[in-house]
């Protein structure tokens, strides 16, 4: 027996030394045991060095001060920067003056109406509800802000997204070079992009629209060249065989054939643009974001969530507007076939209908009356404030058994966050460059690795190591009580349709909120900290963890399935031996969609007591100390940049394998 078993474990040897993730590990052992005794014995405080921190105030002082003094002499903005910046606000403010010449009938019929087209008449029904609740909430002025700056950010949006979109659908050479800038641009926080516009162009209008446009872009771009790229072979050939230019054959034939992607991409914009529009309140945007910043700053729970219902419903309403236009012009007409006038006299309907608009904005200004009536406001900031405060009493703490919700953040925070911060910040800085090198390596390449130790590098260089670990810890608390929550609501309705039925409207909704909404809930909930920061992240990711998991449990092979059955497998077999394995590129991409979601609300979470660097990025753009608040972004967009690419490659690998 034992000269049979040698030969097993002499084969059996070689197999393990030839594993790739085995040998990286080996080599990073090599490397920490040369140079971690060099390290400890040069730093052995174990914090970021000072001698290695570079401080960059006095510069971006300098550079501040003179944007700031030159704004109004210098050539490069009167005659360039000045141009844009008047030319966005003179834009916002013919939209916004329209829409209020247009009255509140106006607007809501027009909306009503575009519903109607779109995706039929039940729709159109909940436009109009949804924009009489905006006035109801005495927010109809806010709201015509909002969507004011929005239709400016969206137009710009989509043609910048639609021309890189264009040159990398048409040139591999420019798809090759986009497609790196829009994978980083994709998973940078939302704050990121506020501090270099309001650098160059100051509180306002024009950098919250700027801001918004660099934020929405990226996803009009990628499905543009993702349509023009899938565009069917045969349909092209079969054109160019009949001599068309190509000019001609993009315009009948790869357009046409991408226009699925094409209004995906505009529902992703206007989408991320909303969510944008709303946070670019913290740099003057105005509206109903502006409203939901200057109550959460004083913790005015009520007025929160009268500013915050409306953005809530203006997701909803155009999400669902916009994809039913991308789910095809038949999806609507097959709805007006139940209508056989409509569908007879379409265009008599359309004009008449749109004489119907018209006469309404004509006749409530002729009334006196294209402002919302105030007599009709309905006042809910007082009575949310009157429950706030019973929670305050009743709910925060001191409840018996299960304790009260100040007291489930207090423990979060005392068991978790705590451990969590003081264990990162605890140990030395190499070895947390080191672990960054390793987990990276082993789901990459030794690029993926080299830059994942160079976004950390650099933010010890900027001199922000202890908060940024600090928002890290944040980072990794909200990213396993998501994944926790989110792969177990994704097995039970991947598992029951009548669960995944009853989750899917909830999901629906939640994905559509900007994530400054997130934040209402929680510190109605909990108050302010780091603990309600993680539960608004959390609250945030969940629906797309829970999407993807679900989705990939769903596309796992029913013939896998169908075999574990025959052998006997029980349900939690078929699960953990099967359904998991096999749904594991799905299930990475919901740990990176999860990371990445997760990231952009911590930081927000800066404005209800999260702290760090989302604290210093809100302090800097508060306060005009655009270095302490530059300096704080480019941490964020650093430490983005290693998480992305610490998951991202397993992944792709998972998926090439799959």
């Amino acid at each position: 027996m034992a000269t049979a078993t040698a030969p097993a474990l002499r084969v059996a040897l070689p197999g393990v030394l030839k594993h790739r993730a085995l040998h990286k590990l080996l080599l990073l052992a090599v490397v920490a045991a040369v140079l971690a005794p060099l390290a400890h014995a040069r730093w052995h405080s174990g914090t970021w060095p000072a001698a290695l921190t570079v401080d960059l105030t006095d510069p971006l002082t300098r550079v501040s001060d003179w944007i700031i003094d030159n704004r109004d002499s210098h050539p490069l903005f009167l005659y360039f920067f000045g141009h844009i910046s008047n030319g966005v606000v003179l834009c916002v403010r013919a939209v916004y003056l329209f829409l209020l010449a247009a009255g509140w009938a106006g607007v809501t019929a027009l909306g009503a109406f575009v519903a109607w087209r779109t995706a039929g008449v039940r729709l159109a029904l909940g436009t109009a509800a949804a924009f009489l609740a905006c006035g109801l909430l005495g927010m109809w002025v806010p709201t015509m802000q909002t969507l004011a700056l929005m239709a400016v950010a969206v137009l710009a949006s989509v043609v910048t997204g639609a021309l890189l979109g264009l040159a990398a659908g048409l040139s591999d050479r420019m798809d090759r070079a986009l497609r790196p800038v829009l994978d980083t641009m994709q998973v940078l926080p939302a704050f990121a992009y506020l501090l270099p516009v309001v650098l160059v162009f100051g509180i306002g209008v024009p950098a919250a629209v700027l801001a918004t446009v660099v934020y929405a872009a990226p996803p009009m771009a990628r499905l543009t060249s993702l349509g023009l790229r899938g565009a069917d072979k045969e349909v092209l050939e079969a054109v160019e065989s009949l001599g068309a230019t190509a000019r001609q054959r993009l315009l009948t034939a790869r357009l046409p054939l991408a226009r699925r992607e094409l209004l995906l991409g505009l529902n992703q914009t206007i989408m991320m643009a909303l969510s944008m529009a709303v946070i670019a309140s913290v740099i003057g945007g105005g509206g109903l974001g502006d409203r939901v910043y200057q109550a959460l700053a004083s913790v005015d729970v009520g007025a929160a969530l009268a500013a915050g219902i409306p953005i809530v419903l203006l997701a909803v309403v155009l999400d669902r507007v916009t994809a039913a236009a991308g789910r095809g012009t038949e999806t609507a007409h097959g709805r007006l076939t139940t209508y056989a006038p409509l569908t007879t006299y379409a265009p008599l309907t359309t004009y008449a209908l749109l004489a119907a608009v018209a006469a309404l904005a004509v006749a409530a200004r002729l009334a006196g009356r294209p402002d919302w009536p105030d007599a009709w406001t309905v006042a809910v900031a007082e009575p949310v404030n009157r429950v706030v405060d019973w929670m305050t009493d009743h709910l925060y703490s001191g409840v018996p058994v299960v304790g009260g919700t100040a007291d489930w953040a207090g423990r979060f925070t005392t068991w978790v966050l705590d451990p969590v911060r003081d264990g990162l910040q605890g140990l030395p800085w190499w070895s947390v460059l080191l672990l960054v090198a390793a987990l990276a390596w082993l789901t990459g390449t030794w690029r993926t690795a080299l830059t994942a130790v160079l976004a950390m590098t650099a933010i010890g260089v900027l001199g922000v190591w202890e908060p940024s670990l600090d928002t890290l810890s944040q980072v990794l608390a909200a990213v396993a009580v998501t994944l926790v929550l989110g792969f177990a609501t994704g097995v039970a309705a991947a598992r029951s349709d009548r669960v995944e039925r009853l989750l899917r409207p909830v999901l629906d909704v939640f994905q559509t909120m900007p994530q400054f909404v997130y934040l209402i809930p929680v510190v109605a909930l909990f108050g302010v900290g780091r603990a309600p920061a993680v539960a608004a992240a959390v609250v945030y990711a969940l629906p797309a963890v829970v999407r993807i998991t679900t989705q990939g449990l769903r596309q796992v092979d029913p013939a896998a399935l169908e075999s574990a059955r025959s052998l006997g497998a029980t349900g939690g077999q078929q699960l953990r031996q099967v359904q998991l394995p096999l749904a594991r590129p799905a299930l990475l991409l919901a740990l990176n969609q999860g990371v990445v979601l997760v990231l952009a609300v911590v930081i927000i979470g800066g404005l209800v007591g999260g702290g760090a660097l989302g604290y210093d990025a809100v302090f800097g753009l508060a306060q005009g100390d655009l270095a302490t608040g530059l300096v704080a972004g480019a941490a964020i967009v650093c430490l983005g940049l290693m998480l992305d690419r610490v998951t991202q490659p397993a992944v792709r690998r998972a998926q090439k394998g799959a």
